[in-house]
């Protein structure tokens, strides 16, 4: 029987698997730093007080893009093209989640709603990072290059789920809160099933290179429409709820430094 450490190292030590696995978190994580960046540039005068932290969460998110790119350097491999079905955001993004691209492309500023909009996708979005984040801190510990890359991710994605508590927190306390709960929910009940399939078809590729065997695919298969069986039965609540994080103002104040960045 293959266990989720054994799988993670037939993709760490496969070249093409690796680069494919880094190419697709490195498209994500660049995406990611690119709307939270326009966010930035267009928060409305009402919540200014958020810009700072939000070119932060995209400076973040940029970051880990480039950690992604430098470990496939370290092999002497390059990024591939991402496939479409495996483009995580791209999906969310389709789907209605969060603020739309063309409307990230234009202009015009934001409104207080659209604020509590990004923030409640990101709490949503960034619960499943900050989940993986962890996952890959089990199962790469043995892999120093690999480790040291994904305990710096992991703990900015900590971060950036502590601001999303502290932030939504403060916005239904001024009167957002039913709009908050609302979009939530729709939030992650979208998430879920795009990562089921993102998930699904990830494996798919993966297993395609590894030459994995039909038994096997299945098996890992059933495993990923298990995990979403969960979470469309009550998982996905924990996604939904908010208390105040141990850390506060956790992207206030300068980035700090790293060997990644």
């Amino acid at each position: 029987m293959f266990s989720a450490r054994t799988i993670y190292g037939e993709i760490f030590d496969d070249d093409e698997a690796f680069r494919l696995f880094c190419s697709i978190a490195a498209s994500g994580e660049a995406q990611g730093g690119w709307e939270n960046g326009r966010i930035a540039a267009l928060v409305p005068g009402s919540q200014a007080h958020l810009a700072p932290k939000i070119a932060r969460h995209g400076a973040d998110e940029d970051k880990h893009g480039r950690i992604f790119t430098a470990l496939l350097r370290k092999r002497g491999l390059t990024p591939v093209r991402v496939p479409a079905d495996t483009d995580y955001t791209m999906r969310l993004e389709a789907a209605g989640i969060g603020l739309a691209h063309a409307r990230l492309r234009g202009g015009e500023e934001l409104t207080d709603r659209d604020i509590v909009t990004y923030l409640a996708h990101s709490r949503v979005t960034e619960q499943r990072a900050s989940e993986q984040m962890q996952a890959l801190r089990r199962y790469a510990g043995d892999r120093p290059d690999i480790a040291r890359a994904v305990r710096v991710i992991s703990a900015d994605e900590d971060n950036h789920l502590a601001y999303c508590h502290e932030e939504l927190l403060r916005l239904a306390a001024a009167g957002h809160a039913r709009y908050i709960r609302r979009t939530l929910r729709a939030a992650a009940l979208s998430e879920i099933a795009i990562y089921r399939d993102v998930s699904t078809a990830v494996m798919a590729h993966l297993g395609q290179i590894l030459d994995w065997p039909r038994p096997k695919t299945a098996v890992l298969a059933a495993g990923i429409q298990a995990a979403y069986a969960y979470e469309r039965l009550g998982g996905w609540r924990r996604m939904v709820s908010l208390r105040m994080p141990a850390r506060r103002n956790a992207l206030g104040g300068p980035a700090p430094r790293s060997a990644y960045a």
